[in-house]
C-alpha cells in the first residue's frame, strides 16, 4: 500500500508585490530553503540549493528567461527547475498557491527527527556533566550545532555564542580551573579552530580540564587544499592529550566518553573534530549515549608509607615550618588550613593560589614571589622546613631550594620537577594531610608564629599607607585602586585577573578573604580576564559576584565580549586600569637598559564603549570619586565597567 505524505502550506510572501516581476528570493518553509521566482506573472518554488555546489539559487537572477546560479552561472528553467540542453541535473520544485494576494509553498510534512551521530555524542557529553559550551556556529559545524540546539531546547545544556573563538577557549579554561570539570568550546574548521590554540595551552599548562569540539571539512575533499582545510588533529597534537577525528564508523559514545574522561583525570585538553558529512549521518540502530557511572575511580590516593614516614619525621623536628599552597591545593584548601592550624605554621601561597587562605587569617602571610608581599618572603627566609602543597616551584614564585622541603602532589611528574626535594610525597593532598595529622598528634616541636605574623602585617600596612600618599596628576596609583577594592569587593566574589602591572599590583595589594581567583598562570596570556569572567559566571551563575580586573592592553584584546555579557545577561563587573601604555613591558625595557619603544596605546573611552554595548559604564580620574564609583559598579544588577585612569609610574 502506497501512503501519500501530507503537504503543509507555508506562507512565504505576505503580498505578491513583495517579489517584483523578474526577481528571485530566498525564503524558508518548514526548515526548507526555497528559491521563489516571479517570472512572466507566475510564481514558482524551487529547491534553493544548486545541485552542483549547493549555491543559493535565491541569490541568483533571471537572465534571458533562465534562473542563473550565482556561484558558477549554471541555468535552470524558473518554472520547472530543468536545465537547458536536456541534462538531468535539474532542481526539485514545490507546489505553490496564491490566496488573498499572499503566496504559499507546499512542503511535505516534516518527518520525525531520527537520531544522528551528533545526537548520540551530545547526549553522552551531557551525561558526563559537560553542559556549558562557548563557541561560534558556522558552516562546517552545523550538524553538531543542531544536535546541541535540541538539547538546549530541552534545558539540558547552555550555549554561549562568543565574538572570538579565543575568548571561548579562555572561558572554558577558566571554567575548568574554578570547578575541576570541563566546559566545552566549539568552532568551525580552519581559522575558527586555530583561534582556540592559546586558550588550549593556557588550560594545559595550568592543568585545567578542557574539551574542544571542532567542525571539519568533508572527508572527501581532505588533502585537496579545500577552503578552510586544516589538519586539526595534526595541528593540536602537542596541546591535546586526547585528540581524534570522529569517523562514520567510530564508536561514537565511547569516543566522547574517553575524551571527557581524559580531560578530568589528566586535568588536560581533549579535542574531537567532526567532518561535515559525519555530523548529520544517522546513528546506527540501537546506538545509545553513554554514562559515567563506574567509569572513574575515587581519587583519594594515600601516599606510599615510606615517603609519608619520612615527611612526618621532618615535621616532628621542625621549629618554624612554613606551608606553601599552590593552585593544585585549591580543592583541598580547608584541609591545608586545618593542618596549618594544628602546627601553628605560617602559610603563604603562590600567585595562582592567591586566596586559598585569607590574608586576615592569623596564619596567613599573603602571596610569595614577584607578585607577593614582604611578609611571605620573610617567613620563607626564617623557616626551617617548607611543606609545599600543589605548587610547581616556578621562577615567578621563587620557592627557595636551600631549605629542607616536603612536596605533596597528586601528579608524580610534578614532584622534584625542577630540583630534588628532600621528601617527594605522591598522594591526594587531603588524604595525605589526614595521615600526617594522625601521625603527628601531640608530637610536634613547632613554635606558635601568630604573633610574628601579626607584627609583620603591621609593618607592611605602614609601608602601604606611605605608598598611598604618593600621588600624581596623571592618574591614580594601583595601590589606591586595590585598597579601595579591599574595602568594597564582595567577600564571596570570583575574581579573574589579567596579565601586566595590574596583576602584579593585585597580587601584592589586594587582601583576599573568601574570594576565589583565576588567572593565566604558567602561560601568562594577556587578555584572559574578561573571557575568564564569562567562564566563571557559567560555572556559578548569579550565586556569586564575578569581577574581572584588567589593564587597558589586556581588555582591548577581547573588548567585543562586552556585547556577550549583555546578550546573555552576565552580571560581570569589569575594572580596567587605564594608563594608555603596556606598562609592564615599558618597565622591563627600562630594567633591561633598553629604550622604551612601542608600548604606548591609543585607547577608546572604555566606559562609553561599555555603555554603547548596553552595559553600565563610568570613568574615574580622581581619588575622591573612586569609592563611590566602585560601589556603584558593584551595585549594578547587570554587566558593568569601571574605567580607572591610572599613572603607570605609581604601581
Amino acid at each position: 500500500m502506497v501512503t501519500t505524505k501530507k503537504v503543509v502550506w507555508h506562507k512565504v510572501l505576505g503580498h505578491k508585490k513583495d517579489l517584483p516581476e523578474g526577481r528571485v528570493k530566498t525564503v524558508t518553509a518548514n526548515h526548507k530553503g526555497i528559491c521563489l521566482t516571479h517570472y512572466k506573472g507566475k510564481f514558482s518554488a524551487l529547491n534553493n540549493k544548486c545541485p552542483h555546489q549547493g549555491g543559493p539559487l535565491g541569490e541568483g537572477s533571471i537572465e534571458n528567461g533562465l534562473l542563473r546560479c550565482p556561484w558558477h552561472g549554471w541555468d535552470f528553467d524558473p518554472y520547472t527547475g530543468l536545465p537547458p540542453g536536456g541534462f538531468d541535473d535539474g532542481v526539485e520544485t514545490f507546489p505553490i498557491k496564491e490566496e488573498n494576494d499572499a503566496v504559499y509553498v507546499g512542503i511535505e510534512e516534516e518527518r520525525e527527527h531520527q537520531k544522528t551521530i551528533s545526537d548520540i555524542m551530545v547526549e553522552t557529553m551531557i551525561n558526563w556533566g559537560v553542559t556549558k559550551i562557548f563557541g561560534m556556529v558556522g558552516h562546517s559545524n552545523l550538524g553538531f550545532a543542531d544536535a546541541m540546539k535540541r538539547q538546549e531546547q530541552k534545558g539540558n545544556l547552555e550555549f554561549y555564542g562568543i565574538r572570538h573563538e579565543g575568548a571561548a577557549a579562555f572561558a572554558a579554561s577558566a571554567y575548568g580551573k574554578l570547578t575541576g570539570r570541563p566546559a566545552a568550546c566549539f568552532t568551525i574548521a580552519g581559522p575558527g579552530a586555530t583561534n582556540l590554540y592559546t586558550g588550549m595551552w593556557d588550560a594545559k599548562v595550568d592543568r585545567a580540564p578542557f574539551l574542544a569540539l571542532t567542525g571539519q571539512v568533508a572527508t572527501q575533499v581532505v588533502g585537496t587544499g579545500n577552503f578552510q582545510e586544516v589538519d586539526l588533529v595534526q595541528a593540536f597534537n602537542r596541546v591535546a592529550a586526547f585528540n581524534h577525528r570522529v569517523q562514520s564508523d567510530s564508536r561514537h559514545a565511547e569516543l566522547m566518553s574517553l575524551a571527557i574522561k581524559h580531560a578530568i583525570l589528566k586535568r588536560d585538553v581533549s579535542h574531537l573534530t567532526f567532518p561535515d558529512e559525519v555530523q548529520e549521518r544517522l546513528a546506527k540502530p540501537g546506538s545509545k549515549a553513554k554514562f559515567p557511572a563506574n567509569r572513574i575511580t575515587p581519587m583519594e590516593i594515600a601516599p606510599p608509607k615510606e615517603m609519608s614516614d619520612k615527611a612526618v619525621a621532618l615535621i616532628k623536628k621542625a621549629k618554624r615550618p612554613l606551608i606553601i599552597m599552590g593552585h593544585g591545593a585549591r580543592a583541598h584548601k580547608d584541609s591545608a588550613v586545618d593542618f596549618a592550624e594544628s602546627l601553628n605554621a605560617a602559610v603563604v601561597t603562590t600567585f595562582k593560589g592567591k586566596g586559598l587562605i585569607a590574608d586576615n587569617h592569623p596564619l596567613g602571610c599573603g602571596v610569595l614571589g614577584r607578585s607577593g608581599t614582604p611578609i611571605a618572603s620573610w617567613f620563607m627566609n626564617e623557616a626551617d622546613l617548607l611543606i609545599v602543597l600543589g605548587a610547581s616551584f616556578s621562577n615567578h614564585t621563587g620557592i627557595t631550594p636551600k631549605k629542607p622541603t616536603i612536596q605533596v602532589d597528586f601528579d608524580p611528574l610534578a614532584l622534584s620537577k625542577f630540583h630534588q626535594v628532600d621528601v617527594a610525597v605522591w598522594g591526594e593532598i587531603s588524604r595525605t594531610l589526614d595521615i600526617f595529622t594522625s601521625e603527628l598528634m601531640g608530637k610536634i616541636s613547632a613554635i606558635d608564629q601568630k604573633d610574628e605574623i601579626a607584627e609583620r602585617w603591621a609593618i607592611w600596612k605602614i609601608e602601604k599607607a606611605r605608598r598611598l600618599r604618593e600621588t600624581s596628576e596623571n592618574g591614580l596609583s594601583s595601590i589606591e585602586v586595590f585598597e579601595t577594592m579591599n574595602k568594597l569587593t564582595p567577600k564571596n566574589a570570583v575574581m579573574c585577573v589579567d596579565v601586566g602591572n595590574n596583576a602584579y599590583s593585585f597580587g601584592r595589594y589586594f587582601e583576599p578573604e573568601q574570594q576565589d581567583f583565576l588567572m593565566s598562570g604558567y602561560l601568562g596570556s594577556i587578555g584572559f580576564a574578561l573571557p575568564a569572567a564569562m567562564g566563571a559566571w557559567a560555572a556559578v551563575g548569579n550565586s556569586r559576584p564575578i569581577i574581572a580586573v584588567a589593564g587597558d592592553g589586556g581588555l582591548c584584546q577581547y573588548l567585543a565580549e562586552i556585547t556577550t555579557l549583555v546578550k546573555y545577561k552576565m552580571p560581570v563587573k569589569v575594572l580596567v586600569l587605564n594608563n594608555n601604555e603596556l606598562g609592564k613591558i615599558s618597565k622591563e625595557q627600562r630594567a633591561g637598559e633598553f629604550d622604551v619603544w612601542q608600548t604606548s596605546l591609543s585607547n577608546p573611552n572604555f566606559a562609553e564603549f561599555a555603555t554603547s554595548c548596553g552595559a553600565w559604564g563610568q570613568r574615574v580620574r580622581k581619588t575622591e570619586d573612586l569609592a563611590t564609583a566602585m560601589q556603584a559598579l558593584f551595585d549594578q544588577s547587570g554587566p558593568g565597567l569601571l574605567e580607572i585612569i591610572t599613572d603607570v609610574g605609581l604601581i
